[in-house]
């Protein structure tokens, strides 16, 4: 093992300014800070800016090139594979390509590692928002394995992390096909009826309603969001702190709903208010922010203030609340962009000016019955990989500093940690 600097061992360059006087040439797709998480890209909707053919080779990504936010969360990044073609990058990102004889993927690791334990807080500019500038990104120190040893490294903590995107993928398509199963039965009204035809096109009753503008099949009834659910706020975390002798409740924020619980997940004192506990299979709504919905499998939990849980009115089932959320979100998102606003947190106004259709009770409990196995397969594969998630971070210290070796791992058995 030796010791090397970052730029050393890769070049690295900042993406361009944007700037929509000055930039000339054709539209491309380009990412931003927002765009890069650890670990993937969120390659939704990406913006476009002018670019030059004079500056494809600057500010084009290779496959292989390792992308790192500059600010916010300096050193948060992703590899590269090219998912999409012809994609260029900000200034608010540093694009590394390493040399030859550096694994990308035993890079990005290490990036990981230094990131929990605030390894790289000495190369941060202190402003009001923390920068990780060019010059001092190729300062980095770094002690490089051998190439066999990065590979062999990278080989085993990319190979749970290639598991666990595979896992993603397969509940993206489980939820998609609930998703195409709603839409039959409440967008299109083709839900089974009586002999097991599709209702609307086999001829079912239909009656116009005023609130929704639109026929909806006999007996059933317009409502709001109010109208299927209660929403419970979560709470001040500061005023809940655990005393010595109280392990506490880990704080689910909207960055343990997306990511999980982790050692550094904050905690709360253990008798919280019981409507502020949460357990696998409540319903979460993060109304702040990011505005996002789904359902919780991370353990007994308290709840952040800027999260509600959601729970459903009697005899309306939870999947099918949970689709009228995702779709009333989609609809507050358009409705932001089209005022060209930024949708910072969702409201009672909201939640009451909502129109949604109410279905006739023995429907929704046959809808129950039809999703319920696909909601039980995302749920035990959404727990796979918090389990695969917890035993690639407890892997991942060990191996990048040498506690153990990948001979070492084909000689043990590694059994689950411990989570907490």
């Amino acid at each position: 093992m030796r010791k090397v600097k970052l730029g050393d061992i890769a070049d690295t360059a900042l993406g361009k300014m944007l700037d929509a006087k000055k930039n000339k040439g054709e539209l491309h797709p380009y990412l931003a800070n927002i765009h890069v998480r650890w670990g993937e890209f969120d390659l939704d909707d990406l913006p476009l800016m002018k670019f030059e053919d004079s500056e494809k080779e600057r500010y084009s990504l290779r496959d292989g090139d390792l992308i790192m936010c500059e600010g916010g969360e300096p050193g948060r990044c992703a590899i590269w594979r090219e998912q999409l073609p012809d994609v260029r990058y900000q200034k608010a990102l540093h694009r590394i390509r390493p040399h030859e004889g550096v694994d990308v993927r035993w890079l990005y690791y290490w990036f990981v590692l230094q990131g929990r334990i605030g390894g790289l807080n000495q190369y941060f500019v202190e402003t009001t928002i923390k920068h990780l500038v060019g010059e001092d990104l190729r300062a980095v120190e770094i002690d490089l394995p051998s190439h066999a040893e990065q590979v062999a490294i990278a080989d085993v903590l990319s190979s749970i992390d290639d598991k666990i995107a595979s896992n993603k993928k397969l509940v993206s398509e489980l939820e998609q096909t609930a998703q195409l199963i709603y839409d039959y039965w409440f967008t299109q009204f083709d839900f089974p009826d009586e002999n097991g035809n599709p209702y609307r096109s086999s001829g079912g009753k239909m009656v116009w309603n005023d609130q929704l503008k639109r026929e909806i099949p006999e007996g059933w009834t317009a409502t709001n969001l109010y109208g299927i659910a209660d929403y419970i706020n979560g709470l001040a975390c500061q005023n809940y702190r655990p005393n010595t002798t109280d392990q506490g409740l880990p704080v689910v924020k909207i960055r343990e709903m997306r990511e999980g619980i982790s050692k550094n997940t904050e905690r709360v004192a253990s008798n919280i208010p019981g409507s502020n506990i949460i357990d696998d299979g409540d319903l979460l709504f993060a109304w702040s922010a990011s505005l996002e919905v789904q359902f919780w499998n991370g353990g007994r939990a308290g709840l952040n203030q800027h999260i509600f849980k959601v729970i459903p009115k009697s005899e309306v089932p939870t999947e099918y609340v949970y689709q009228q959320l995702v779709r009333c979100l989609v609809t507050f998102r358009k409705m932001a962009e089209v005022r060209k606003t930024t949708m910072g947190h969702i409201t009672s106004d909201h939640l009451s000016q909502s129109k949604i259709v109410l279905p006739a009770r023995e429907v929704l409990k046959e809808f129950d019955c039809a999703i319920r196995q696909l909601r039980q397969c995302i749920t035990q594969l959404g727990k796979q990989t918090q389990t695969l998630a917890s035993l690639r971070d407890w892997l991942l210290p060990m191996l990048m500093n040498g506690q153990v070796t990948v001979t070492d791992l084909s000689l043990i058995h590694i059994s689950e940690p411990t989570r907490h």
